[in-house]
């Protein structure tokens, strides 16, 4: 059994982590070609970073959607509650 679980932000997600893979196989060439470790790890860093924001990107899309889904119609308060989870969940 198939489970789609699909949202808005993945296609965000797949041209970043796209845009990684590629930067990284540029690394392994500039690895090959005996480029300076300072350069290999300015840019290995940045390959970390946009793995960083894909993962970020993805989890927040999931608290955002997928918790409202799970719990369902709420009070006002306990509404508020998740609301102020969903936004301090941004900072992790």
């Amino acid at each position: 059994m198939v489970n789609n679980h699909t949202h808005q932000s993945h296609p965000n997600i797949i041209k970043r982590l796209k845009r990684a893979n590629g930067h990284l196989v540029s690394v392994i060439g500039m690895i090959e070609g005996g480029k300076p470790c300072l350069e290999l790890a300015q840019q290995l860093h940045a390959v970390e970073k946009a793995i960083q924001q894909a993962k970020r990107v993805l989890v927040q899309d999931h608290i955002e959607h997928c918790l409202d889904d799970a719990i369902g119609a709420l009070e006002p308060d306990q509404q508020r509650r998740v609301d102020e989870f969903k936004a301090i969940a941004r900072y992790l």
